[in-house]
């Protein structure tokens, strides 16, 4: 099939509004991310930050005005054109950006992120949960998602230059008894998809995902739930080690996703003197710690695998936060802890349901919150030889603003690259309602819906 009926297709599918699928990562009635800023105002002198920084204060660049960016910008005019006269979707064009590179550190770790070059993260599949009313725990892959993922699907993100995927997965629905031993036919099943992709070349990460909320009966990052929270970590993480000690490091490991206090009025934004968050922030710490032992303690390869470690809400400035430690490592080099943030910034743009869909590489507007947080991730970890991975961005797409979410991408991908950090979509198959539609891949056609986006972000990688 050629590009071009690709394109009408893709264009004719999407008027129609026929998916079916769910949007969101966070659960199948709702958007997990629709209040949530992943770049949050953190501040240390006792400054009660807030989410309006980016996204509360209704302002709209569509106008066109603003400042310029200090880097160089042309258009290529010749990449990233939709094919057809007749194709309903918008022509794009490739910005040519000039980002300078800055100094990298020259260790392991950081040749390693490097090797990552660009992923994404396969959401709404493997780390979709049902609470109540699950008959069968296998159902829970198409629970929010109703395309199971295939080897052909896997095979398709590599050949378009994807070199790493991120299987999120929950495991609350899968255990076979109180002490959180996790079903086979579950295990089998990840371990099936994580296969397919080394077996095809790929990195692949695996973590905890949504076992964070207290119907779970997971791990909450509280002193009330920290015995329970000890025990969740060690037991899941018991299990996987033992599985998968004897692959090789294209296997990561990442403790937990986005560990926060659900619920709680500061679930997603660290204000400077609020006592739970403290809290919280010094529990994820210790379970951090307790990943890190436990996995290298279970032998193997787990010896010096590459583990990647989240702050509060796995936000940058949970990260950047200085309450937030790195764990120590009892056997494996001092650069295979890897720092885990995820960052949909400009949130206004990328993440924010009523947002603006205006972005432009030739605004600060936008460009100015992906240097500044990247800067201070650049400051604080990399430049001191600390790799960084960016498991989780995105733009959604709002009323087909495809020309702006193909600047992004190529901003975003270009700035992360010259800060010798790696980033990773997070793909939904969602292209459809009023939901968080990141989908870029089409499970059911098995093709890309919007190739114009993954041409951005491969013109940057390397």
């Amino acid at each position: 099939m050629t590009r071009g009926i690709k394109h009408r297709l893709a264009a004719l599918f999407l008027t129609a509004a026929v998916v079916l699928s769910l949007a969101g990562c966070g659960n199948s009635g709702s958007n997990k991310k629709d209040n949530k800023t992943t770049e949050v105002v953190t501040s240390d002198s006792g400054t009660a930050a807030d989410d309006t920084t980016e996204s509360g204060n209704g302002s709209n660049t569509e106008n066109g005005s603003g400042d310029s960016t200090g880097s160089s910008t042309e258009y290529n005019t010749g990449s990233a054109t939709t094919e057809g006269g007749n194709s309903l979707l918008p022509e794009t064009t490739i910005p040519e950006l000039s980002i300078e590179k800055y100094d990298i550190p020259d260790n392991e770790g950081m040749r390693f992120v490097n090797n990552l070059r660009i992923g994404f993260s396969l959401g709404n599949t493997f780390d979709a949960y049902v609470d109540t009313s699950l008959k069968d725990e296998m159902d829970t892959e198409t629970a929010w998602n109703s395309a199971v993922i295939t080897e052909q699907a896997i095979k398709d993100y590599h050949a378009a230059g994807f070199d790493t995927i991120r299987i999120p997965v929950s495991w609350h629905n899968h255990f076979t008894d109180d002490d959180y031993t996790i079903s086979e036919k579950w295990m089998n099943r990840v371990n099936e998809v994580v296969d397919w992709a080394i077996n095809d070349g790929m990195y692949v990460i695996i973590n905890i995902h949504h076992d964070n909320h207290p119907e779970a009966n997971g791990f909450y990052p509280d002193e009330e739930h920290m015995d329970q929270s000890v025990h969740y970590i060690e037991r899941i993480w018991t299990q996987l080690s033992e599985r998968y000690k004897d692959y090789d490091d294209k296997l990561i490991f990442e403790s937990m996703n986005e560990p926060r206090l659900v619920g709680h009025q500061y679930e997603w934004w660290i204000p400077g003197n609020d006592a739970d968050v403290k809290e919280s922030i010094e529990c994820i710490n210790k379970l951090n710690q307790v990943f890190v032992d436990t996995v290298r303690a279970s032998g193997g390869n787990n010896e010096i695998r590459y583990l990647m470690c989240p702050g509060y809400d796995a936000s940058a400035d949970g990260a950047l936060n200085s309450g937030f430690e790195l764990p120590e490592d009892p056997t494996g080099p001092a650069d295979h802890i890897l720092v885990s943030v995820h960052a949909y910034t400009p949130y206004d743009f990328a993440l924010n349901l009523s947002g603006t869909s205006y972005f432009s590489v030739e605004k600060k507007k936008g460009t100015s919150d992906i240097d500044s947080f990247m800067d201070k991730l650049y400051n604080k970890f990399v430049a001191k030889g600390i790799p960084v991975v960016i498991g989780e961005f995105g733009a959604l797409d709002k009323d087909r603003n495809l020309q702006e979410r193909v600047d992004f991408s190529a901003y975003y991908i270009a700035s992360a690259r010259a800060r010798g950090m790696t980033a990773l979509w997070w793909d939904n198959n969602a292209f459809s309602g009023s939901g968080e539609n990141f989908g870029l891949y089409y499970r059911f056609g098995g093709y890309f819906m919007y190739q114009d986006i993954v041409d951005a972000l491969m013109k940057y990688v390397d």
